[in-house]
């Protein structure tokens, strides 16, 4: 069993009028740390979010964890992690209160808590500003307790979207890091246009064109993807530029 199954996946956005922001999409993806790529309006932020079920999808097949996506979602909901691009927070909230409300609101065991969110906040290098107030972080602080809420319950399927904004380069060092470890036992999906974190950080690649697949593999498949007359500063990124401009439309690869 993969922890993520889609089978011909459609997301409609926008009601009568709208477009198909994810647009027959099949993908499996299990352990490990796969990079999410594509272009702006791609669709990976829709794709995101129909994973961590807050949409569901218009048609086609979506399982997680083995659990259909119009299954027994609270089930799922506690085995995943999710952290969106942009996520509010009471700004009075200690950064302590913060990872516990989402803990809480993850049906944890109230037990298991504490200990919980000082793991996390550790693994996210924020132990000292436990107490600080939310609205007294740094945009790259608010980030990183947005990434300890995601993993605070230890989650079987994370799923981040541009979690690294914000973050210095120690700190994205220290990020890949952690993906890394997580990878070893979760199913961890990065959505980020940074191509440079994805070889850094993936063991596989998924990269999206107007909703839909157009390449998955290695960092080293994607890299070999290009050549000295696509555009980029790095061959990774040479070899996205290859597959984008061939495949404007997200046509098979």
């Amino acid at each position: 069993m993969q922890a993520i199954e889609a089978d011909s996946l459609v997301v409609r956005v926008g009601g009568r009028n709208g477009r198909n922001a994810v647009n027959g999409l099949s993908l499996r993806l299990g352990r490990g740390v796969h990079g999410l790529l594509g272009p702006n309006g791609a669709g990976k932020t829709t794709l995101i979010r129909t994973l961590a079920t807050v949409r569901s999808p218009t048609s086609g097949t979506l399982s997680l964890l083995g659990t259909p996506a119009d299954g027994k979602l609270r089930t799922v909901r506690r085995r995943l992690g999710y952290l969106p691009q942009h996520f509010g927070y009471y700004k009075r909230f200690k950064v302590r209160e913060f990872v516990e409300y989402l803990a809480w609101l993850k049906e944890m065991p109230p037990a298991r808590i504490p200990g919980a969110v000082r793991t996390a906040l550790e693994r996210v290098g924020l132990t000292e500003r436990a107490e600080d107030r939310m609205k007294s972080l740094s945009g790259g602080m608010v980030r990183r307790a947005g990434i300890a809420q995601a993993i605070v319950n230890d989650p079987e399927v994370l799923l981040l979207d541009e979690p690294t904004v914000g973050l210095d380069p120690a700190q994205r060092l220290r990020f890949r890091e952690l993906v890394a470890e997580l990878g070893q036992q979760a199913c961890v999906l990065i959505s980020t246009h940074l191509v440079e974190d994805v070889a850094a950080a993936c063991t596989d690649v998924v990269l999206v064109s107007e909703g839909s697949l157009v390449f998955q593999g290695t960092p080293a498949d994607l890299t070999a993807a290009g050549s000295a007359s696509h555009v980029g500063d790095t061959p990774i990124e040479r070899g996205y530029s290859a597959l984008i401009s061939a495949n404007p439309a997200g046509g098979a690869w």
